[in-house]
């Protein structure tokens, strides 16, 4: 029996094969498969999400996000799954947004799964005292499970997973280093950049600067003054732009100081055969094996110590260990399995598919 699932997004970046974010990624994913697999899928994204199955937009947020953007981009987002709701014979609502709590739909039967794509202290506490019986929650790897409360509604973890087969391509190896992502102070950015000049090797900055005030002071203060004709910014990159500059990389820096629940961008790198280095915050010691795909590094000379030692590490054994521990087939598996166990334990209100 087919599903129907409704994704929601996070209100201010949009979804696709292109987008930046690993909620929006893991997103994407799930709506193609559900698609793939002959189910229907149902989105609610901004304006600019491109999705496999039926999108249902709201505004593109204008310019910088304030506190007054937030209450009317949330507003929109209510009002739309409402209306899905109202229209659809939906199964389970599927949320994605570090908000989510700001456009729950009331409670009307049908089960709604929270997957944490953000460590736990970045959701307000009402989120883990069980205010709702008919939400779960479910993280993504294993350190964030370790650091979530202990609550009724947390279901078992779901591992995120990567196109390992889409993203092997033939490209020589270059002499860059290349850093990817959000750009903003917790990624930690301009340490990349100061490890490839300690090292002597160009650095890349792809990714790309959201529209918040911090963001924008932290690119404008910390970054840009680091750049220069050996370390360079190229903004966003498309998949395909992505996976040939990966593949050339010497190594993939990732200096992140928050506790990452997950990094798609360093199982893509491993997946494309290029060694990781990173800080050993959060779930990156699980992806990264030290001196095996890449190193774990404290500082900006450890970084670059370890940029060098990069050539050490076969491409070959990171694309096998990619594919070994990061097949996006299996997550998706283990998504569609928990979208069905949840419509069947769940009871749901009755209403006319059009």
């Amino acid at each position: 029996m087919s599903l129907t699932v409704l994704n929601v997004a996070y209100p201010f970046a949009a979804v696709g094969p292109d987008a930046v974010g690993g909620a929006e990624q893991v997103l994407t994913q799930l709506d193609a498969a559900l698609v793939g697999n002959g189910h229907r899928s149902i989105v609610v994204a901004c304006a600019g999400s491109a999705t496999s199955g039926l999108l249902l937009p709201t505004p593109e947020p204008p310019g910088r996000i304030g506190d007054a953007e937030r209450r009317q981009a949330w507003a929109a987002h209510r009002r739309m799954v409402e209306h899905a709701l109202a229209t659809y014979a939906i199964d389970v609502v599927h949320l994605h947004g570090v908000d989510f709590h700001a456009y729950l739909p009331p409670p009307g039967g049908r089960p709604l799964l929270v997957t944490l794509h953000l460590p736990p202290s970045f959701y307000p506490g009402e989120v883990f005292d069980s205010f709702r019986s008919d939400i779960h929650l479910q993280c993504v790897s294993q350190s964030q499970l370790r650091a979530c409360p202990r609550v009724a509604q947390l279901l078992p973890m779901i591992d995120n997973g990567v196109p390992v087969r889409a993203l092997q391509t033939h490209c020589r190896k270059r002499p860059y280093a290349l850093t990817l992502g959000r750009i903003c102070p917790e990624k930690n950015v301009h340490v990349a950049l100061d490890a490839g000049k300690r090292a002597g090797v160009s650095v890349l900055v792809a990714g790309q600067v959201f529209p918040y005030e911090t963001h924008e002071r932290y690119f404008r203060e910390e970054v840009v003054p680091r750049l220069d004709a050996q370390r360079r910014f190229i903004g966003p990159l498309a998949f395909a732009r992505k996976r040939r500059l990966l593949t050339g990389a010497r190594c993939l820096l990732l200096p992140s100081t928050v506790a990452e629940t997950s990094s798609l961008v360093a199982m893509e790198a491993l997946a494309c055969g290029t060694p990781v280095v990173a800080f050993p915050n959060g779930a990156l010691p699980d992806i990264v094996q030290h001196g095996v795909t890449g190193f774990l590094v404290r500082d900006a000379a450890e970084m670059a110590d370890a940029i060098a030692a990069c050539e050490q590490i076969a491409p070959a054994r990171c694309r096998a260990e990619a594919s070994k521990r990061f097949d996006l087939d299996v997550t998706v598996a283990k998504y569609l399995d928990l979208y069905e166990r949840l419509r069947r334990e769940a009871p749901r209100a009755a209403i006319a598919s059009p």
